[in-house]
């Protein structure tokens, strides 16, 4: 796996977001992912060498085996192969999706399986999530009755927020918000079905949308990979307890154990860290897709 932090292309720039490099291309969006790796809001200054080709990998074959449930903007999985971009191969291979452009919504769809994360600690101090009544003496990392949905803002910089479904509704209208909740959570039970046969748990979830010129809703951006969801071994999993995981909570528990005050630049991470995450992602990619990258 080659490393790569930044793109060098010759097309408009469109957005360099915290991990992927995104150019407008006749009216298209080429969309590059980076190795690099973010943790409280802060890009970190280290890479993951290869991690960019993981995510990329991932997403299309997540996108491929979601088709049937919700359209999205891949229009190519593998751009490199094509006859506009065969001079960019070096950069591109195994990194890129070319996807339509779309107006994105302002919102991330958040589907929460297990009381983990900030749910945990949500859950701790007065019973809820996100506003939404959980039942008495859960503990750490328990299962949930059903998957709930807990939609943030987008935020450009910063913190995304918590938004209630109402607020939700404000936002992009009733039916919009009511379509993004139901494909939430179908897209979150086809993928968790598919992987706890993998032995896989997914205990939580994120997913972008954009509309089309005709109103449609589809998804973008990258949908089940290590940088978006977390990933559990069946075998390794429970309750009270936090299982290994396989996505970036090992570089978030590295920087919560380190002096580190996340309101400073973010210290490198150390050599171990990068190997376990790299081989993490690689091992994740390799259970749940059967290949190797």
């Amino acid at each position: 796996m080659n490393s790569l932090n930044k793109a060098e292309l010759p097309f408009k720039l469109f957005k360099n977001g915290k991990v992927r490099d995104v150019f407008e291309v006749d009216g298209r969006l080429l969309i590059v992912s980076s190795d690099r790796i973010s943790a409280f809001d802060y890009i970190l200054p280290s890479l993951i060498p290869g991690k960019g080709q993981v995510l990329n990998l991932i997403a299309a074959f997540w996108f491929e085996k979601t088709k049937h449930i919700i359209p999205n903007h891949v229009l190519s999985a593998a751009p490199e192969n094509l006859e506009e971009f065969k001079a960019h191969f070096h950069v591109l291979e195994k990194r890129a999706l070319l996807a339509r452009r779309l107006k994105a919504l302002p919102l991330e769809a958040i589907i929460r399986g297990y009381v983990v994360g900030s749910g945990w600690q949500s859950y701790q101090q007065n019973g809820e999530i996100c506003g939404i009544k959980l039942p008495a003496g859960m503990k750490f990392a328990d299962r949930l009755p059903e998957p709930i949905f807990t939609p943030t803002t987008k935020a450009e910089s910063g913190h995304d927020e918590n938004m209630s479904f109402a607020k939700l509704a404000d936002l992009v209208g009733r039916e919009t918000a009511e379509l993004i909740q139901s494909l939430s959570l179908q897209l979150f039970a086809a993928a968790s079905e598919y992987a706890l046969s993998r032995g896989i748990i997914i205990a939580d979830s994120k997913f972008e949308f954009g509309q089309d010129e005709n109103g449609a809703i589809i998804l973008i951006d990258e949908i089940f990979t290590p940088d978006s969801s977390r990933f559990w071994k069946r075998d390794d999993y429970r309750p009270g307890h936090e299982p290994p995981s396989y996505d970036k909570q090992l570089v978030r528990n590295y920087l919560l154990s380190s002096a580190w005050d996340r309101k400073s630049v973010p210290p490198q991470l150390p050599e171990a860290v990068i190997k376990k995450t790299r081989d993490t992602y690689g091992e994740i990619f390799r259970i749940l897709t059967g290949e190797k990258v």
